[in-house]
């Protein structure tokens, strides 16, 4: 699968290490930034991020930052974008059963390294569940 990853200061230890995770289970990996801890607005590698998702040129994307709260807003500021702030197994399961999230938001300052690497592996395996979703997946999708 083809993941566009993108970060804040507060979320690049994990972008680092998530990416790395992803390359070595076969996944192609785009990173759009941040490429330090050296603090820097969010918005710009985010919304980059969340745009190649909705082009399709990334089949999903994950972003980080210190709780993930301020890159879920921005991603889903991109029509065609559900972006999910997770923080447990069920959040991580819901987003995708429930909701069909294109993009996963993870706060590093949140939750433990390894928590995060399990969430994105939840994420990624749990597919959309449709049914009865379908149409709210649709009701969302016609506010843009």
């Amino acid at each position: 699968m083809k993941i566009a990853i993108a970060s804040d200061h507060a979320g690049f230890a994990y972008k680092e290490s998530i990416k790395k995770y992803l390359s070595a289970r076969g996944h192609e990996v785009v990173d759009f930034g941040t490429d330090s801890d050296a603090a820097v607005d969010y918005p710009a590698f985010i919304g980059p991020a969340a745009q190649a998702v909705a082009r399709g040129d990334c089949e999903r994307g994950i972003v980080l930052g210190g709780s993930g709260n301020g890159e879920a807003m921005t991603a889903n500021k991109v029509a065609g974008i559900r972006c999910a702030l997770c923080w447990s197994e069920q959040t991580a399961k819901w987003a995708r059963e429930h909701n069909d999230s294109n993009v996963l938001a993870i706060g590093q300052r949140t939750i433990a390294e390894a928590t995060a690497l399990h969430l994105v592996d939840i994420w990624l395996a749990t597919p959309f569940e449709g049914g009865r979703h379908l149409k709210r997946i649709q009701q969302i999708e016609a506010f843009h």
